[in-house]
């Protein structure tokens, strides 16, 4: 099997390079002719003369094929050689010629030639310019139709060369062509373009029209001077005709201007009647489209309205809706929390009804002892309030008066609390008053007008225990000792 395969693989490569020789023998061996080219084939096994009809063979027996358009396989010993079928432009200076008449002149003419499109025209050109450079084959066809040109100028007059140009170029080409035809080419087109004196001094060309151009001019001066004495004639004949044409276009203008003024006057006054008729309708027109298009307006308006109802309308629908739908979320949130809650109070009070127990149990031990320590303070109370009591009984002016001299600078920072929120204080001086101490005096009369509410309220006379304080210095400065020890007594019992 794996022998096989390889075998196979053998066949194919050598397929594959046979064919790849095939193609590079076929690319070098084929020939193609352009549509500008003609091939001419040579060498043996051309081909069968009477099946193939581009096979071309002369009287000697010698062949060649003529490919045109196409394409040709090369067989062994054959040779393609192409031939270029575009055409070429050759001008044609002749020497001095003497016409019939002996009248020396030179003639340029230009022809188009190119190599004949048949067999046997390409044919004769392969035999005989194959090889040759385009120069050297341009020279000798000048030559061919330079003679023939000359031949054909040496058999007609002036006169008739430059009567029938035409007739000239014809002879010429049917003459060259036959000669030419032997050669392998074939004339396009030929034509002479100049025809001139060979001295320019003979002038005869020149002279050749002057004779009837002599006659031309003497017609037309007798044709003009005839012309010119009809036309002063007619002038004058016309000028009078003109001149009552005139008297009578000046009359007929007068009376046109006339019935112009009278139409124009007419029409002017047709033309107010009209402008002032139109004027009116124009304002009846425009006030009715007013009164349209506020109609129009009050439509629009009328239908805004209605739009905004309807969408107002549907605004409180939809609010409506949202409202239903919103307090149906509330009402199952609702219920959802108030089955939380119920779950949650539950497991509360069970948890509750566990730690009960023990917060009374803690309770009532923190309660019997909170009442063991009230006891205790209440009995330090009583005995403080005894002994405070015990206090004022004895002492009880000098306690008080003691007190109210404690509460008098309270009194003061209380009765000058509102000074605390004043950012700034203007004082004018007037001169009866100082100006600061104005502001601390108002705050002693204050305290000084108190006393009088106060002794009316209470019956303590501030001025009198202040005055007695004052006047018993010496009593009271020993007598609060006992008192303080007994306050100070009165705040450890407290504590």
């Amino acid at each position: 099997m794996g022998n096989a395969v390889i075998f196979l693989i053998f066949v194919l490569i050598l397929a594959a390079a046979g064919a790849a020789l095939w193609y590079f023998f076929m690319k070098v061996r084929y020939r193609t002719a352009k549509s500008n080219e003609a091939l001419v084939i040579t060498g043996p096994k051309l081909g069968d003369t009477e099946k193939e009809t581009n096979i071309f063979t002369d009287d000697e027996g010698r062949s060649m094929k003529i490919i045109r358009g196409g394409g040709y396989r090369l067989r062994m010993f054959q040779t393609s050689t192409p031939v270029n079928l575009t055409s070429f432009q050759l001008k044609l200076t002749t020497p001095r010629v003497y016409t019939n008449g002996g009248v020396p002149i030179v003639a340029d003419a230009v022809a188009m030639v190119k190599v004949a499109d048949t067999l046997k025209g390409i044919a004769n050109y392969a035999e005989q310019f194959l090889g040759k450079k385009q120069e050297e084959i341009e020279v000798e066809i000048t030559e061919v139709l330079g003679s023939n040109l000359r031949a054909i100028l040496s058999k007609m007059t002036v006169e008739e060369i430059n009567g029938d140009r035409e007739g000239f170029n014809k002879q010429v080409t049917e003459i060259a062509q036959k000669q030419l035809d032997e050669m392998g080419f074939k004339i396009t087109s030929l034509g002479l373009t100049d025809l001139r004196d060979s001295d320019a001094k003979n002038g005869y060309l020149d002279n050749l029209g002057r004779p009837r151009i002599a006659e031309v001019r003497k017609q037309a001066e007798i044709a003009e001077a005839d012309s010119e004495r009809e036309t002063r004639i007619h002038k004058a004949k016309t000028d009078q005709e003109a001149r009552e044409e005139e008297y009578k276009r000046e009359i007929a203008t007068a009376e046109s201007k006339k019935a112009k003024d009278l139409k124009d006057a007419a029409i002017k006054e047709e033309t107010e009647r009209a402008r002032a008729k139109s004027e009116q309708s124009y304002e009846l027109e425009r006030a009715k489209l007013a009164k349209e298009v506020k109609e129009a307006e009050l439509i629009l308006v009328s239908r805004e309205k209605e739009e905004q109802l309807r969408i107002h309308q549907l605004e409180r629908e939809r609010l409506v809706t949202l409202e239903v739908e919103e307090t149906k979320i509330r009402k199952a949130k609702a219920d959802a929390d108030f089955y939380e809650t119920t779950k949650r109070a539950e497991a509360e009070a069970q948890k509750a009804q566990i730690d009960g127990a023990a917060k009374a149990r803690i309770v009532r031990e923190a309660g019997l002892a909170e009442a063991e320590v009230v006891l205790k303070k209440g009995e330090a109370e009583a005995k403080a309030r005894q002994l405070l009591a015990e206090a004022i009984e004895e002492h009880g002016d000098v306690i008080i008066t003691e007190k109210i001299i404690e509460m008098l600078p309270l009194l003061a920072e209380k009765i000058a609390q509102p000074l605390n929120n004043v950012d700034s204080i203007k004082i004018i001086q007037t001169g009866s008053e100082s100006g600061i101490p104005s502001v601390s005096k108002g705050v002693t009369d204050t305290m000084l007008g108190i006393q009088d509410p106060l002794k009316e309220l209470t019956g303590i006379d501030v001025a009198s225990l202040l005055k007695d304080f004052a006047s018993k210095g010496k009593r009271v400065e020993t007598a609060p000792a006992p008192i303080n020890q007994m306050t100070e007594t009165i705040k450890e019992e407290n504590k």
